[in-house]
């Protein structure tokens, strides 16, 4: 029964796909803050993130409140200061289980004062914000939740606080590695993929209504067989980009 569920879900996603590749490019609020001097150091990496497509298809915008979930080293979190600009927030947040994944970007993030920008270790492992916000944003984080046992109760867990936190109407953007069609949870600590339409399964399942996919990551030149940090795929694995919103 998973599996036909997947099934049809991937294919009710290919629709979704279809439909945004005729979407709108970049609007100057993101090409601007593409073009800040100040992220000279890191705009080596936007083609190869599709940084302007996907942050186009989020539909972020000026005076948004954004949720960075488990930035890493803080790519996305420097755009976004750009983008949502002084009456907007970015909130940058590692869960505490993942205190040790902020140990040098924290600092050296908040080192950089960008006076819209709140990065911390929250005291609780599920995401939580002091307001309602209107993007909640996590890149190759989501298949490390089930992990070491913690299964689908964990996912629950964590969809259903993405959807506390959110605005009425708000977004919710999961990116990460593409695992075949069907294996469901089954790669996510092995490979280190998941199936996307077992992602949509159980973010909809949660109350959020599925907005749309883009295939501006995809490879299909990967077999999904390897583990993420294979080199022989590693920074060119097939990734999907789902969007959901909050009723």
């Amino acid at each position: 029964m998973r599996l036909a569920v997947s099934m049809i879900a991937a294919a009710a996603m290919t629709t979704a796909v279809l439909a945004q590749d005729r979407a709108a490019p970049a609007g100057p609020a993101i090409t601007r803050a593409l073009a800040d001097p100040d992220r000279a150091d890191q705009a080596g990496d936007d083609t190869r993130r599709a940084a302007a497509a996907v942050l186009a298809f989020s539909g972020v915008k000026p005076g948004d409140t954004v949720v960075d979930y488990l930035p890493g080293s803080g790519y996305w979190t420097r755009i976004f200061t750009g983008i949502v600009g002084a009456k907007g927030k970015v909130y940058a947040l590692w869960p505490a289980a993942g205190a040790k994944y902020a140990e040098k970007s924290l600092p050296a993030l908040q080192a950089r004062g960008l006076a819209n920008v709140t990065a911390q270790v929250q005291p609780t492992n599920l995401p939580t914000a002091p307001a309602p916000v209107d993007l909640f944003w996590t890149v190759q984080n989501y298949h490390d939740i089930p992990n070491k046992g913690a299964g689908e109760p964990a996912l629950r867990a964590f969809d259903a606080a993405v959807f506390k936190l959110l605005k009425k109407g708000g977004t919710y953007v999961v990116i990460d590695h593409a695992d075949a069609p069907g294996t469901g949870l089954t790669g996510t600590e092995t490979r280190h993929r998941i199936d996307p339409a077992a992602v949509r399964s159980q973010v909809e399942a949660a109350g959020f209504r599925f907005a749309g996919a883009s295939k501006v990551l995809a490879n299909p030149a990967d077999d999904h067989g390897k583990n993420v940090f294979d080199p022989a795929i590693r920074g060119r694995t097939d990734q999907f980009v789902l969007k959901f919103r909050k009723p």
